[in-house]
């Protein structure tokens, strides 16, 4: 899962970037306006955390641009702003919740897990595809009564296969996910191959069957008869 952090207090924006690093996000920041809004526009994100404060602008106005290319949605604010007048605006025009500053880095790693579960998973803790059973707090994937031991990368390939069932992800796509921004400097994309090679392998050694297409030319889809 994808997370961009913008924050103009570099110190907690790295406390908060390492600290959801070690949950298995992989994180990105941004600390001014206009580094916001270039990662925006080129990057989706699972997750935006928000401040309203940002030097010399007002983070709300990330929210209307957010809201006019359609990529509202999965933002959680996280501001020293703490009127109510504050808080029901940025929930208007498209914060999904808001957090005041200072926070537990604990509180904030699970309001993003129940706001990724509420969005992707219909609430759920526990995501069933196929003979797949998928622990989502745990983070550990079962095929028939058996735990499977996959890495971060793979873990974060299969939730979002999952969560994109039935439709062709992109090797571009998944790069980005799985790498962020880090995706654009990369010589090409085999690492990706590599991922769903590996991922697959262990799926199939724990006798389940192959859920992961490859669509030639186009990338790879889940898909469960």
């Amino acid at each position: 899962m994808k997370i961009l952090i913008v924050e103009d207090e570099q110190k907690l924006s790295k406390n908060i970037k390492k600290y959801l690093m070690e949950e298995n996000y992989v994180c990105e920041c941004a600390y001014t306006f206009e580094e916001a809004m270039e990662k925006i526009s080129l990057y989706d994100y699972d997750c935006i955390l928000l401040d309203l404060m940002l030097a010399g602008q007002d983070g709300l106005r990330i929210l209307h641009e957010l809201k006019y290319m359609k990529k509202e949605g999965n933002v959680i604010i996280i501001s020293a702003k703490g009127s109510l007048q504050d808080k029901l605006q940025g929930l208007e025009i498209g914060a999904d919740d808001y957090l005041i500053k200072p926070f537990h880095l604990s509180e904030l790693s699970m309001r993003i897990y129940a706001l990724l579960r509420r969005r992707n998973f219909d609430n759920n803790n526990v995501l069933n595809a196929g003979e797949i059973t998928i622990q989502l707090l745990l983070k550990e994937v079962i095929v028939k009564d058996k735990k499977v031991s996959l890495t971060k990368s793979e873990y974060d390939l299969l939730i979002y296969l999952v969560s994109n069932k039935n439709r062709v992800i992109s090797k571009a796509a998944l790069a980005e996910h799985l790498s962020g921004d880090m995706a654009d400097i990369l010589a090409n994309h085999d690492f990706v191959y590599a991922h769903v090679k590996n991922l697959k392998s262990k799926l199939t050694a724990a006798q389940c069957p192959n859920y992961i297409k490859n669509i030639y030319g186009m990338g790879y889809k889940w898909e469960v008869q």
